[in-house]
C-alpha cells in the first residue's frame, strides 16, 4: 500500500515539502493537516453542528492548521514541552481538535476527559497522568443546556499540584471566575504566530493517552503511539466505511472516547476527508436530529451507538422518514454489541434498506476497529447485528477455560488475538505489569478482548459480552468495582455489589446489592444519598438504575462476592444458579431471591 505517511521537513529543505518518512520520525498533525494544505487548503476539514441546530460552522484544512498552529505555539509560551501530558476537558468543537492536535505538533501528550465527567474523576486522571496544564471552556452547552466546565475543573486541579495552568476557552459569552493559573486561550491565541514548526517524533513516542474503565476500579491510562495507531486509524475509516475523496463522514461520537479520536479526529484527517463534529443530543431540539443533520450536511457514513438508535427506535418512524437521507451510503454501529431489532430499524428505517451496515467490533485498547463486515468481497453477505470478519492483520481465535486454542466453527469462547497489529495499545500509563495482567496473563501469547465470541459455522465472529465484571453503559465502558468503591463512601453502607443486567434502551444498566450497618426505616434516603454519590464521583450515566437492600452478599468461605449468583438473580434465572457449594452459606441465596422478588412486586405496584 502507499503509506499515508509524511514527516516533517529535514534541515535545507524547503518549508512544506513533505518527504515519505524513513526511519520512523513523523509528526502526526503533518499528516492530518499540513499534507493537505498543501494540496487543497480551501477543503473543508470539519463541519461543527453545534447545539443549535442549523447554525454548523464549517472549518477548512487551511484554517484548522492556522488555529493548531497558533494554539500550539500558546502551549509553548506557558511552558508545555514535548513528553509534557496535557488534559483536554472540552465539549465537540474544532477548538477541541486543535487542542488534541496542538499537543501532536509539539510532541506533548494530550488526555482527553469525556465533559460529562465530574471533578472528581477529572482529578485522579490528571493525578495519575501528573498533567502540566489543561485546557477548557468556560462553559459547554449541550442539548439546550449549559454544562459548567470551567467550575468542574476548578474543583478538581485544587488537589492537583503539578497543574501549572489551565487555558479557558470561551463557548458562551457568560463570564466565569478566573485565578492566577487560569489564561484566556482565544486572547492568547490572536498575539501567537500561525505558523509552527512540527516537532520531529519517533513512531513509538506516545501521542496520546486515554482512560478506560478496569476491573479493580482505578481507570487505566492506555497508551498509544504516533506512526501505528495514526496509520491503523486511518486504514480502518478508509476500507470499513468505503471513505471516498470528496464523502462527509458523520461520526458522531465524543472526542472523549476513543471512537472520537479515531474516526472523528485522526483516521479522517490523516486521510484528507471532511468530519462531522455533533455537539448537540440524538432528541434536541426534538428525536429527528440526527437526519435532519444527515439532509443538511448531506453526510454520506453515518456512525453511531446502539444506545442512541434504540433510544430513537422507541419515538417512531416518521421523525427518520420526515428527512431525506438519499445522501447516506454506509450506516456504522459501535460502543457495544447491537440487538436484533435495533439493527433491523436502522437498516430498514434509517437505511432504506439499501445501505451498507457495519456493525463494528473494537476497544480503546485496539486503536481502531479489529472485526466488520467490511472490508471484503464485493457484495459479500452481511449478517444482522454481527461483526463477522476480522480487519487486515488481525488474526481472532476463541480459547476455552484451560487456555486451549478452540478449533472449528459453531464454536465459542474467550476472544484473544493472536499477533500484534498497528493499533494496539503499548502499555498503560505507569503501570506495565497492569497492562501485562490485564490483557495477556489469561492467555499467555495472545491479546485477551474480556469478550466471549461465537465463530458461526461460516467461520463468522459474533461478540457476546463481556466476560468479566465490566458493564456496558450506552456505549460507556465501566468496572462494577468503580460504582462500588464510590458507593463504599457513605458510612451506612459497608457492603455492596453491582452487576449488569440487560436494559431496553442503554443496552446494560447498574444493579446494586446493598447491605445497611443498620436495618434502618432510612432505607430510601440513604438509596438517594447513594445515587448522588456515584454521579459526583463517576458520572450520571454511571448511577445505578435499581438500589436492592439484603441483609448480607453471597460470599465464598475465603470471602468473595460471587457476582455471578446476582447476575443469575437479576437476570431472573434463578432455576440455574449453578454451583453454589463454594458459598460459606448457600441458604444466602434464597434470602436475596426473597428480597428480590419483594423489591419487583413493590416496583411494578
Amino acid at each position: 500500500w502507499d503509506s499515508p505517511f509524511h514527516t516533517a521537513c529535514q534541515p535545507g529543505e524547503p518549508a512544506g515539502s513533505a518527504r515519505w518518512f524513513l526511519g520512523g520520525r513523523l509528526n502526526v498533525s503533518v499528516n492530518c493537516l499540513d499534507q493537505h494544505v498543501e494540496k487543497s487548503p480551501d477543503r473543508v476539514a470539519l463541519i461543527w453542528e453545534r447545539d443549535e441546530p442549523g447554525t454548523a460552522v464549517h472549518v477548512t484544512y487551511r484554517e484548522l492548521l492556522e488555529l493548531t498552529c497558533r494554539l500550539a505555539n500558546t502551549l509553548k509560551k506557558y511552558g508545555i514541552q514535548k513528553g509534557d501530558r496535557v488534559a483536554i476537558y472540552m465539549s465537540v468543537s474544532p477548538l477541541a481538535v486543535a487542542a488534541m492536535l496542538a499537543c501532536a505538533r509539539i510532541g506533548a501528550v494530550h488526555t482527553v476527559v469525556f465533559a460529562g465527567f465530574s471533578a472528581e474523576s477529572l482529578a485522579g486522571r490528571i493525578l495519575d497522568s501528573g498533567c502540566k496544564a489543561v485546557i477548557t471552556y468556560n462553559q459547554g452547552v449541550r442539548g439546550g443546556r449549559i454544562v459548567e466546565l470551567k467550575t468542574t475543573v476548578d474543583e478538581a486541579v485544587k488537589n492537583c499540584p503539578s497543574i501549572q495552568h489551565v487555558f479557558v476557552a470561551q463557548r458562551t459569552d457568560n463570564k466565569v471566575q478566573m485565578g492566577d493559573r487560569d489564561i484566556p486561550l482565544e486572547e492568547e491565541m490572536t498575539k501567537a504566530d500561525s505558523i509552527c514548526a512540527p516537532e520531529s517524533m519517533d513512531s513509538e513516542d506516545t501521542l496520546f493517552m486515554l482512560y478506560t474503565s478496569g476491573s479493580t476500579g482505578k481507570p487505566k491510562g492506555i497508551v498509544h503511539t504516533q506512526a501505528g495507531y495514526l496509520l491503523y486509524a486511518a486504514l480502518t475509516h478508509k476500507y470499513v466505511f468505503d471513505y471516498q475523496q470528496g464523502d462527509v463522514f458523520g461520526c458522531v461520537a465524543d472526542i472523549g472516547w476513543i471512537t472520537g479520536h479515531s474516526y472523528v479526529v485522526y483516521g479522517p484527517l490523516c486521510n484528507g476527508a471532511t468530519s462531522v463534529l455533533f455537539e448537540s443530543t440524538p432528541v434536541y431540539p426534538d428525536p429527528g436530529r440526527y437526519w435532519e443533520v444527515v439532509e443538511r450536511l448531506k453526510i454520506n457514513q453515518f456512525y453511531g451507538a446502539p444506545t442512541a438508535i434504540r433510544l430513537l427506535l422507541n419515538y417512531g418512524d416518521e421523525w427518520v422518514k420526515k428527512y431525506d437521507r438519499s445522501s447516506l451510503r454506509i450506516l456504522g454501529s459501535v460502543g457495544e454489541p447491537i440487538n436484533k431489532e435495533a439493527w433491523q430499524w436502522f437498516y430498514q428505517v434509517v437505511g432504506e434498506g439499501r445501505c451498507t451496515l457495519v456493525d463494528t467490533w473494537w476497544q480503546t485498547e485496539t486503536g481502531g476497529i479489529c472485526i466488520a463486515p467490511r472490508p471484503s468481497e464485493e457484495k459479500a453477505e452481511i449478517v444482522p447485528a454481527m461483526a463477522m470478519r476480522p480487519f487486515f492483520g488481525i488474526v481472532p481465535v476463541l480459547m476455552d477455560e484451560n487456555g486451549e486454542v478452540i478449533e472449528g466453527n459453531d464454536v465459542s469462547g474467550a476472544l484473544c488475538i493472536a499477533h500484534p497489529w498497528p493499533g494496539m495499545a503499548r502499555t498503560i500509563y505507569g503501570d506495565h505489569q497492569r497492562f501485562i495482567d490485564a490483557y495477556f496473563k489469561a492467555y499467555p501469547g495472545y491479546y485477551f478482548t474480556g469478550d466471549g465470541a461465537y465463530r458461526t459455522q461460516k467461520g463468522h465472529y459474533q461478540i457476546t459480552g463481556r466476560v468479566d465484571d465490566i458493564i456496558n453503559i450506552s456505549g460507556h465502558r465501566l468496572g462494577t468495582a468503580e460504582i462500588e468503591d464510590a458507593m463504599a463512601d457513605h458510612p451506612e453502607v459497608p457492603e455492596t455489589a453491582v452487576v449488569g443486567y440487560p436494559h431496553k434502551i442503554k443496552g446494560e444498566g447498574a444493579f446494586a446489592f446493598i447491605v445497611l450497618k443498620e436495618q434502618t426505616a432510612h432505607a430510601d434516603s440513604i438509596k438517594e444519598e447513594l445515587k448522588t454519590i456515584v454521579a459526583s464521583k463517576i458520572a450520571k450515566y454511571a448511577v445505578p438504575d435499581h438500589i436492592l437492600v439484603v441483609k448480607r452478599l453471597p460470599k465464598t468461605r475465603s470471602g468473595k462476592i460471587m457476582r455471578r449468583l446476582l447476575r443469575k438473580v437479576v437476570a431472573e434465572q434463578s432455576s440455574n444458579m449453578g454451583d453454589v457449594t463454594t458459598l460459606d452459606d448457600p441458604s444466602v441465596v434464597k434470602e436475596i431471591l426473597d428480597a428480590y422478588q419483594k423489591y419487583k412486586e413493590k416496583s411494578s405496584s
